[in-house]
């Protein structure tokens, strides 16, 4: 375990690289929300890679794209498409982190280090994950610039001239992996042992299957219960499942979703919706069920069935949530945008119902 004094805070961001940051910051800005703030790039003297910033909430994202033929994400977006690359984690003290991993077995991605602008000091350092997935190590109290050296804010109009709407999009809430089969345990035993995480609820390939498909997963989380990572892997099924056919489009392990808080889940998704978003229904007979499931809830059954969101209930009380259609044209990243009424699970009694919506998508695709 990490010694106290040297406690995870927070994720502090998601790093994407995607093969046109521009354009896709326009996506996340128009479809999901997100405010545009800093910008990196030819006009900043950067001259490797151009790099968007995007907050909402708690929520930050850094959409980064290579701008040389000879930038080595050239080779990362050839095998992956766009994607995650880096979830970045808030620390007290990076050296201190960095070492305390390495020393546990952890691989160098980058050394610590320093960088200092007219804003401040900014500290770093990184350790390798499950595919070429890593995690960044950051401290910021010295640092007083929008997001990083190299970025600025960017004025009124400077992007874009639209004012932008958020959509209610508050925290994340967990970010999930997909690993290759009998890799989970592994990945599991490295957040453990050299992050000091913790096992917090494992579901197997009876809790997670369908008629054709199966998966198994552990989620993993930090000491102080606010970062987690579900970790999913494949099981034999008769059909290839949604985990196998994201490994073969994605090209390795790599994260497979990432989850959104929001206060007003209705509010949220029905103005996704209107801003294209695309998201995963299940058969009207889910709905028709529901109240002898989980009981009364004060959300309106004619709504959540109009926008395809899911209810769950556990001992803690009840969860509401909805899957985005993948975002893009590779099956593989999406979204789940979530609200928690006291439950901290993670939708088991959905797990059916949503992963035969995927599998309808699959055959769409050619690829159950």
């Amino acid at each position: 375990m990490f010694p106290q004094e040297f406690p995870v805070r927070r994720i502090d961001h998601v790093r994407f690289v995607v093969g046109n940051a521009r354009q896709s910051a326009y996506f996340y800005r128009n479809a999901f929300g997100f405010d545009v703030v800093a910008y990196a790039g030819l006009e900043t003297r950067e001259r490797q890679e151009a790099g968007y910033v995007l907050k909402q909430g708690d929520i930050v994202f850094v959409l980064a794209s290579p701008l040389r033929g000879d930038h080595p994400d050239n080779a990362r977006l050839a095998k992956h498409g766009d994607g995650v690359q880096d979830i970045a984690l808030e620390v007290d003290d990076v050296a201190a982190c960095f070492n305390h991993c390495v020393a546990r077995g952890a691989n160098i991605a980058s050394l610590p280090k320093e960088t200092e602008d007219e804003y401040g000091v900014f500290t770093s350092a990184s350790i390798r994950a499950y595919g070429d997935t890593t995690h960044t190590f950051i401290n910021r109290d010295r640092y007083r610039g929008v997001f990083a050296p190299g970025y600025q804010p960017l004025a009124p109009g400077r992007y874009s001239s639209r004012t932008s709407h958020p959509v209610g999009l508050t925290a994340i809430d967990h970010i999930v992996a997909n690993v290759q089969e009998g890799a989970m345990q592994e990945w599991v035993h490295f957040y453990e042992e050299v992050m000091g995480f913790s096992l917090l609820a494992h579901f197997d390939d009876k809790d997670i299957s369908t008629e054709y498909t199966a998966l198994m997963s552990k989620v993993v989380q930090d000491g102080q219960g606010r970062i987690k990572f579900p970790i999913n892997e494949p099981a034999r099924g008769r059909r290839r499942s949604q985990i196998e056919e994201f490994l073969q489009f994605y090209g390795g392990p790599g994260v497979q979703h990432i989850a959104l808080t929001t206060d007003d889940i209705v509010s949220t998704v029905r103005t996704m919706r209107d801003n294209d978003v695309s998201f995963l229904r299940v058969p009207p007979a889910y709905y028709e069920m529901l109240p002898n499931r989980v009981g009364s809830i004060p959300e309106d059954i004619h709504d959540l069935s109009e926008l395809g969101i899911l209810v769950d209930r556990d001992d803690e009380g009840y969860l509401l949530q909805v899957f985005t259609k993948p975002v893009e044209d590779r099956p593989t990243l999406f979204f789940e945008v979530i609200e928690r009424h006291g439950s901290r699970s993670f939708g088991k009694g959905n797990f059916k119902a949503l992963f035969e919506a995927i599998e309808r998508e699959q055959a769409c695709r050619g690829t159950l």
